[in-house]
């Protein structure tokens, strides 16, 4: 059996003959010795490839390890950094809360002369200074009557109940008496004092009559009611309601004075009962004071929260020159108004503050009050002396309030002080505190809410009415502490509205309480 070698891809020479040609033919021969050659050389560069694959995948395998170690210290390095972050965003959070802080004794302290924070939550610092400061310029004249000024004293009536005629008895000089002797009127004086202040207890006997012709029972008085047999008549009553609702004493202190001056005791039921029949007796007045109110063309409004019955209620009042109507309500919202005025809110120019329930209804037109954008002015004045843009927002208010009173009954443009408004308002102010940009950014919401009253004479240029009337309300719940029930809340704000629009027609408080009864 031959034995092929492969002399090339397509030649098989047996390995006999290729001995024998191998011997006869040199060129055979140095051919098949380079093949060889080659075929070693291929082997050793396999093996050296070989090697070098090893050593690659030696290298990969350690870099592939580095890269692992790499990674996992990228995560532990990224997880520090979000940690660091949140650390980061944890600090600034409490810096921000320390900066609050820390705010209320590096700037000047809100109170109710420099931002509409009332004066019921005031320092008794800040007390002091409002008290002892006014928005007012000093005029530069001395405090008093001015030169030329008619001072006045309390007259003398053409009715006395009692006269005392005063004469020396004996001389001052001599010592001898004085009776019988000329006397000449010096001059008069007159005291007033007080009656003792004891109740008149007075006894009716009601009588029955028999007709002598026909034997009936008259009664000369009406059906006896189910009561005690001692009541109290009107002017006991009326003085009881006119404590409440007017001097804002609470029950215990009623009680008090009346034990101690006139030595009844009345009880707070009793008290209770007589402010709920003034309330009835007051509800037509209410209903005319309403409608008045509807009818008119410029009403201010506010709003002032009140305690009852354990819950945080509303108070409004709607104002004009002539009426003063409270109300009772469950929220701070505009729907309040709404529910009480209807339609009639869109014939009206409403006088208020900036707050937003006003403004989503539909009135003809608004008057933004200029004592509170003065106010705020003042507090920015205090907040950077340096600075003059609050300043001279402040001075062109001042000039048209002072413009009206100059021109009382005249209309006036108002597209001047437009003019200057805006000048002001597209003054940039980034390099001022923020608070800056917060009030001119509230200027620019009410532009055209804040020179009405230049136009209009009979629009005020702030809403101050307002507030004094609903401030009333705050004295009797600093007083008494809360209403009890939603019933009282009502009877004081109806008699509080009564009382009120009397004082605006020039009528006594104490007297109209008398006249419900």
């Amino acid at each position: 059996m031959l034995q092929y070698a492969r002399a090339s891809d397509n030649l098989l020479i047996p390995i006999e003959i290729r001995c024998k040609y191998i011997c006869a033919c040199p060129i055979f021969f140095c051919t098949f010795t380079s093949v060889k050659q080659q075929v070693n050389d291929i082997t050793e560069v396999l093996r050296g490839l070989s090697a070098q694959i090893k050593s690659m995948q030696k290298t990969i395998d350690s870099q592939h390890a580095t890269i692992c170690q790499i990674n996992r210290a990228s995560q532990r390095q990224l997880k520090e950094i979000r940690d660091l972050k949140r650390l980061l965003e944890k600090k600034d959070k409490e810096n921000e809360e320390l900066r609050r802080r820390l705010s209320r004794y590096e700037e000047p302290p809100k109170n109710s002369g420099n931002s509409n924070t009332p004066p019921s939550k005031e320092s008794l610092k800040d007390e002091v200074v409002r008290r002892t400061k006014s928005l007012r310029k000093p005029s530069g004249k001395k405090p008093g009557g001015q030169p030329g000024h008619k001072g006045g004293t309390l007259a003398m009536g053409d009715v006395v109940d009692a006269i005392v005629e005063e004469r020396a008895e004996r001389c001052d000089g001599c010592g001898d008496s004085l009776a019988g002797c000329e006397t000449v009127l010096d001059y008069i004086t007159r005291t007033i004092s007080l009656p003792e202040l004891k109740p008149l207890i007075t006894e009716v006997r009601h009588h029955v009559t028999i007709c002598r012709t026909c034997g009936k029972r008259v009664k000369s008085h009406p059906e006896r009611r189910r009561s005690n047999t001692v009541v109290y008549d009107v002017s006991v009553r009326g003085l009881v309601v006119y404590l409440s609702a007017v001097q804002f004493l609470p029950y215990n202190r009623i009680a008090s004075f009346f034990k101690e001056v006139f030595g009844l005791e009345i009880s707070q039921g009793s008290m209770v009962n007589w402010i709920n029949e003034a309330k009835k007796a007051a509800a037509p007045a209410i209903g005319r004071i309403k409608e008045y109110i509807m009818q008119s063309a410029v009403v201010g409004f506010d709003e002032s929260g009140c305690y009852c019955n354990k819950r945080l209620d509303w108070a409004w009042i709607a104002q004009t020159v002539y009426f003063t109507f409270v109300f009772h309500g469950k929220s701070r919202k505009g729907q309040e108004l709404e529910h009480r005025f209807g339609n009639s809110l869109g014939r009206m120019t409403a006088v208020t503050d900036r707050h937003s329930a006003y403004f989503a209804l539909h009135f003809l037109n608004h008057q933004v009050c200029l004592a509170h954008l003065l106010r705020e002015c003042q507090y920015l004045n205090e907040l950077d002396k340096k600075q003059e843009w609050s300043k001279s927002v402040e001075n062109l208010f001042q000039e048209a309030i002072h413009e009206r009173s100059q021109k009382p009954t005249e209309s006036i443009d108002t597209k001047p002080w437009l003019d200057r408004l805006d000048e002001l308002i597209d003054k940039n102010l980034s390099k001022l505190n923020e608070k800056f940009t917060t009030f001119k950014n509230g200027l620019l919401k009410c532009r055209d809410y804040i020179f009405n009253f230049l136009r209009n004479p009979a629009i005020p240029p702030d809403n101050n009415a307002s507030e004094r009337g609903i401030r009333k309300l705050k004295i009797k719940l600093k007083n008494s502490g809360c209403f009890r029930s939603d019933l009282g809340a009502d009877a004081f704000m109806d008699l509080h509205s009564i009382v009120e629009t009397a004082k605006k027609h020039g009528n006594s408080p104490y007297n109209t309480i008398l006249a419900l009864f």
